[in-house]
């Protein structure tokens, strides 16, 4: 192992759940605005991972007032608070992008079944 990557091991994080794409996820996101600090949660469906170990990201989509929104997190940075995993989706692909073109109820991914 080499130096690089004990030390991109380090800095892993080990407390995030495990969720795929398809899944509503709640990002608790840590905001700086001049001195202050507070968190922001931000809610809504995965449609993409970047995995990988220090530089994987997840793009999470959420519609907010009828215009949809985007947002990449990197999963191991430190602003991450934490990540709630809300319902499980069942989908059939890895990357989601189709959703961008959907509206209203045909935007909705199914809940995943439990037996």
């Amino acid at each position: 192992m080499t130096i690089i990557e004990k030390i991109e091991r380090e800095q892993m994080r080990l407390d995030i759940p495990a969720f795929k794409p398809g899944d509503a996820v709640k990002v608790h996101f840590r905001i700086v605005e001049g001195e202050k600090e507070r968190i922001q949660v931000f809610q809504g469906n995965v449609i993409r991972m970047h995995r990988g170990t220090v530089g994987a990201t997840v793009t999470v989509r959420k519609v907010s007032d009828g215009v949809g929104v985007e947002r990449i997190f990197p999963l191991h940075s430190p602003f991450i608070d934490h990540i709630e995993l809300v319902t499980e989706g069942s989908v059939r692909r890895s990357r989601l992008y189709y959703l961008r073109d959907l509206k209203g109820k045909a935007a909705r991914i199914k809940p995943k079944k439990r037996y």
